[in-house]
């Protein structure tokens, strides 16, 4: 009988400790995929953050090196060009990569550092408490502003992926979603494609994905799927910002 679904690889069988409706296992899955389909998984290197991904090096089957907070796309860039047979992307969250890491992700991406990184934006502080990130939605209440984040006072969200492609040195930048089985087959073959820059030496490649936080955000799955779909995406447009290729 001819196999159609089964584990990846570069997936440990470890019972995932992400709560009930996060899409951050759905996007480990997507990673994994697309580091098996290339055959990539004897010579990648990941770079977990500080947050909810933070036990990274639970769920994937290659090593995974740790950094301090926001500061994974310095630790890939060493490594990279250290080792640079080697694979390495670093997976990080909004406030990690878009807060106290703004500097290093800008940093990175403007040398064109040859390297692959996951954003996953769910607008706002996942491990800590559910506080207000640089992500957070324009009215969105969250734990630190309980009446709604007012942008005359805690500023405008930042568009990562927006921002991003306007480097020069950026070979790609995009956003993705995984709400429906859709638009999870285009995320996955976005993320693969960010892997596959980096083997063809194109340089530095950003796939951000909105996901989900049903917890913080005081919402059930199906519910907070739909969130993102009707207000999330509205203020985050699903696209692709650069591509050198020039394709989708």
């Amino acid at each position: 009988m001819k196999t159609v679904y089964e584990k990846p690889q570069s997936l440990t069988s470890n019972k995932s400790i992400y709560c009930p409706g996060c899409n951050h296992g759905l996007i480990h899955r997507l990673v994994a995929e697309a580091i098996d389909s290339l055959s990539l998984r004897e010579k990648t290197v990941g770079v977990a953050p500080v947050g909810c991904a933070v036990l990274l090096y639970d769920y994937f089957n290659f090593d995974i090196v740790e950094a301090p907070h926001g500061r994974a796309p310095a630790l890939a860039t060493g490594i990279k060009r250290v080792r640079p047979d080697l694979v390495v992307f670093t997976y990080q969250g909004d406030g990690d990569l878009a807060s106290i890491g703004m500097s290093e992700i800008i940093h990175a991406a403007n040398r064109g550092e040859n390297v692959t990184v996951v954003f996953v934006n769910n607008a706002n502080y996942g491990m800590t408490g559910g506080q207000m990130a640089p992500t957070t939605l324009p009215g969105q209440k969250t734990t630190t502003t309980p009446f709604g984040r007012d942008t005359k006072h805690d500023g405008f969200p930042f568009r990562m992926a927006e921002i991003i492609g306007n480097l020069p040195a950026v070979a790609y930048s995009t956003r993705v979603k995984v709400t429906s089985p859709k638009h999870v087959i285009a995320a996955g073959k976005a993320i693969k494609k960010a892997f596959q820059n980096q083997i063809e030496e194109k340089g530095f490649s950003f796939v951000e994905v909105l996901s989900t936080c049903p917890t913080n955000w005081g919402m059930d799955p199906v519910k907070s799927l739909k969130w993102v779909d009707e207000v999330m995406e509205s203020y985050y447009p699903l696209g692709t910002f650069k591509d050198i290729d020039g394709g989708k």
